[in-house]
């Protein structure tokens, strides 16, 4: 008798009804919080983010002569640069543009290949040996190569950059999506929604694409560590982001100066530091995701 008041209890069924379903999103975010690494390079990317949002452009690009190559002081915390500008304002600001540079490109370029790599894995045929042929020649030359030449013709800016990185890195998630809409097109739930008369685009947006994007994501994340490294080393260049408008990379081209490198180590070590601890912890968030969206990785 009290099992039965118990068990049918009203407080108990309102309880039950109102628990939320354990879903494979629910199961992910729990094992990518377990992620010590990733939840690091959280906390690493936000900061860098609001300090980046908080820079001044202004103090970025005044310049004050009577300044000019100061070491660290109350002033200027990170010390000034050979015509006076202060390092802590440029860095931050150059933080903005090296991170919107990054996170840009990589939406472009992964837009285009999960489109493009949707269309061929789906339709297959001649317009998947055309897409293919294109990713082939793409990828047979060396990015960076490209970049170079690319931007040595169009002449180099911001907008030049984003657009180059995202129209040459597209080939790697525009395969990846294609072999993942080649394996999840032959399951039962495809083809039982293929023999209901379900259109085409349905089945592609509906019931294979949010179980296709999981390797997409994993890719995106480490892509946009990858293109701030391409875009640090066009603007060390001289074929990015132009001066005065500050960039990371730019700012590391006055390490190109043997005497600056040697003697006034302040102007292009905070560059080089911001840089080196985006990318590593990009490298951790995207390690949680592999392992989050990747349940037997993570065992």
């Amino acid at each position: 008798m009290v099992q039965h008041d118990v068990a049918g209890s009203p407080q108990l069924r309102l309880g039950l009804s109102k628990a939320q379903p354990d879903t494979p999103a629910r199961q992910a975010w729990r094992r990518f919080r377990r992620h010590r690494l990733a939840m690091v390079g959280i906390v690493i990317n936000v900061l860098l983010i609001i300090a980046s949002l908080l820079g001044d452009s202004k103090a970025a690009l005044n310049q004050n002569l009577p300044a000019m190559n100061q070491p660290p002081s109350r002033e200027h915390l990170l010390g000034t640069d050979r015509i006076g500008r202060d390092i802590l304002a440029r860095t931050l600001v150059g933080g903005r543009i090296s991170l919107s540079v990054g996170l840009v490109a990589v939406t472009f370029s992964t837009s285009i290949g999960i489109v493009l790599g949707a269309l061929a894995g789906y339709y297959r045929g001649w317009l998947d040996h055309i897409i293919m042929r294109v990713v082939d020649v793409v990828l047979s030359f060396p990015v960076i190569i490209l970049l170079l030449c690319v931007a040595s013709l169009i002449g180099p800016s911001i907008f030049n950059v984003m657009a180059m990185i995202g129209l040459l890195t597209w080939p790697v998630p525009c395969r990846i999506m294609r072999g993942q809409f080649l394996t999840i097109r032959e399951r039962a739930y495809v083809e039982a929604a293929n023999a209901m008369g379900v259109s085409d685009l349905h089945i592609a947006r509906r019931h294979i694409l949010p179980n296709a994007l999981a390797p997409v994501l994993v890719y995106a994340s480490f892509a946009v560590a990858t293109a701030v490294l391409l875009e640090a080393g066009l603007s060390y260049l001289g074929l990015g982001v132009q001066p005065p408008t500050p960039s990371w990379g730019n700012m590391l081209n006055t390490a190109r100066n043997i005497s600056t490198m040697e003697r006034a180590v302040w102007q292009w070590l905070p560059p080089a530091i911001t840089t080196v601890l985006f990318v590593l912890a990009v490298n951790f968030v995207g390690d949680g995701i592999r392992d989050a969206l990747d349940p037997q990785s993570s065992r």
